[in-house]
């Protein structure tokens, strides 16, 4: 963007480029021309103020070319093999390049597994936020030569999104082959129409076509950066996808919002003494319509309104689930709600699957009927979880000092839940609930994950049962709630 502008205050910006956009897909060769283009967008970037990290593959991509081996390999071994050979040449050639200007690189190697464990994942957080104080420009890539499938992000794209949101990012540039989003492959359909703006890509898969992008080399494609968008945007980072042959245009598109928030119109339409300081405070529409800018290339993901706190986007995103606990559906109507503070008592639960231990991610899982209509099992009765807001209660009251009934079937129900604290009771009298795994009539469908508080084998005994009795079946009680920091996947 030749003219001057009134630049916003500095951004923490990550870039993400895939290995198509780093290595030719036949012969291998980095192209350093895209690669140079990058390293300038970066220094010019630096020189705004602004804060920056870049996700890089082409690991294997370079290793195919040093051991001069024409196609990628199936086996996992050789892949490994060739991203340890590629991946020293990798930082060396983006050292060499950062060092024409003089500026510091550092290289950070992440997988799953590294951050999975929270002191781990806080380490790295904590080194990242380091290295960008110190003005350093980190590299992260995922390494794949101790990466299983188990662990592994699955492609840079959910490696940058994470990262974005570990160090509470700006912006998230997702660079590829084409400049944005469109409703089908432009190389391929003539009539596909490019999406300039989406508030939600949940609403947005239906509209658009992403099966046939992707290269030979990489392992990503368009769905990828949507699934990284949904991550990116839930944590507050506006995620933009657009060309790696013209990286110039981040700094364009960056100018270009830093207009449209200085320019004071609000999405009321209303006139505002201040500039919104957020991407979602802006009616994109009316605001562009008064400039005389011409409006940069890209798609723009515009983040949530409310992000998803820091260890709920941990649970969610970063942990392997070790097993599932299966919920009836009052809780998951109760924890669909922002205010039930993600947290699941043991009266909502119907069965567990897998061995977990406490502290260990879990899926959070429904029953549905084959049809997908959310029901309850008739050996179940239907309980008041559901019915948590009382008109004119407190909201956090409400929900925190929820006690529901026993889900046993026995009319001494009630009595059962006063019994003394000091009283054993037995395994004989706990509630028997249907084994929800063998009733081949039920579909049990993930609708989130969390943290489990207590083994599978204690959240096995306490299902269905009021939280007073955790203590008397367990013989402690650490918390009422059986999971906790649980994220609802709420459909739009």
């Amino acid at each position: 963007m030749s003219r001057s502008v009134k630049r916003g205050p500095p951004s923490t910006i990550v870039i993400k480029l895939g290995t198509s956009s780093i290595v030719h897909e036949e012969t291998h060769q980095p192209l350093l021309s895209i690669l140079s283009a990058v390293v300038e967008t970066v220094i010019s970037l630096r020189s705004h103020g602004h804060k920056v990290v870049l996700v890089s593959s082409g690991a294997i991509g370079i290793g195919l070319r040093t051991m001069d081996i024409p196609q990628r390999p199936k086996s996992l071994s050789k892949k490994q093999a060739l991203a340890a050979i590629g991946q020293g040449r990798l930082i060396a050639l983006w050292d060499n390049l950062f060092g024409q200007f003089d500026q510091r690189t550092a290289q950070v190697l992440l997988t799953r597994g590294d951050i999975s464990d929270r002191t781990r994942y806080l380490n790295a957080v904590n080194t990242l936020n380091e290295l960008l104080s110190m003005g350093v420009v980190p590299i992260v890539n995922e390494n794949d030569t101790i990466s299983v499938s188990e662990i592994k992000f699955g492609d840079n794209d959910t490696l940058s999104a994470i990262t974005s949101s570990m160090i509470h990012a700006d912006y998230l540039f997702l660079l590829t082959d084409v400049d944005g989003l469109y409703t089908s492959n432009p190389r391929k359909d003539p009539s596909a129409k490019k999406l300039d703006v989406v508030i939600s890509v949940a609403a947005i898969r239906a509209q658009v076509s992403t099966s046939t992008l992707g290269s030979s080399l990489g392992t990503g494609g368009m769905e990828t950066k949507l699934i990284a968008a949904e991550i990116a945007t839930g944590a507050g980072v506006t995620t933009v996808i657009a060309s790696s042959k013209q990286p110039s245009v981040i700094v364009d598109i960056i100018d270009y919002y830093a207009a449209l928030k200085s320019t004071s119109v609000p999405t009321s339409g209303a006139a505002s003494p201040t500039a919104p300081q957020n991407l979602n405070q802006v009616d994109l529409d009316e605001v562009a319509t008064s400039l005389s800018w011409p409006r940069p290339p890209h798609t723009v993901f515009k983040p949530a309104l409310i992000p998803m706190r820091d260890l709920k986007a941990w649970t969610s995103h970063t942990l392997y689930p070790a097993g599932s606990v299966i919920i009836d559906s009052g809780a998951h109507a109760v924890l669909s709600r922002r205010e039930s503070g993600g947290r699941l008592l043991p009266a909502g639960v119907l069965g567990v699957r897998g061995s977990f231990a406490s502290g260990q991610a879990v899926r959070i899982l429904v029953h549905r009927r084959t049809e997908g209509v959310l029901v309850e099992p008739k050996e179940v009765a239907q309980m008041p979880y559901s019915n948590v807001l009382e008109p004119g209660a407190s909201v956090t009251a409400s929900v925190t000092s929820l006690v529901p009934l026993s889900r046993s079937g026995s009319s001494a129900s009630l009595s059962d839940d006063m019994i003394s604290e000091s009283q054993t009771i037995t395994d004989d009298e706990i509630p028997l609930i249907e084994k929800m795994d063998e009733c081949e009539m039920w579909d049990c469908v993930e609708v989130g994950r969390g943290l489990a508080n207590y083994n599978s084998a204690q959240i096995s005994r306490v299902r269905g049962l009021n939280s007073a009795r955790i203590a008397q079946l367990l013989g402690y009680a650490d918390t009422e709630y059986v999971v906790e920091n649980i994220t609802i996947r709420v459909s739009t």
